[in-house]
């Protein structure tokens, strides 16, 4: 009787599910769409932090 001493959680590549190409390409649209949305958020805050402060921070003496 052959011994495999692999343990269940060992990392082995005959255990893992390989993505398909078609679920690489959607984790990759769903990670830009996050990055974008992301940035979108950034800027908005930003924008409105800006908005609150007036525009006299930009005139004060550093």
């Amino acid at each position: 009787m052959p011994e495999d001493n692999r343990k269940p959680n060992d990392n082995g590549d005959s255990d893992r599910i390989k993505p398909t190409k078609a679920q690489l390409n959607a984790r990759r649209n769903r990670s830009i769409a996050i990055a974008v949305a992301l940035a979108i958020f950034v800027i908005l805050l930003y924008l409105a932090s800006i908005m609150k402060l007036g525009p006299a921070v930009f005139d004060r003496a550093m």
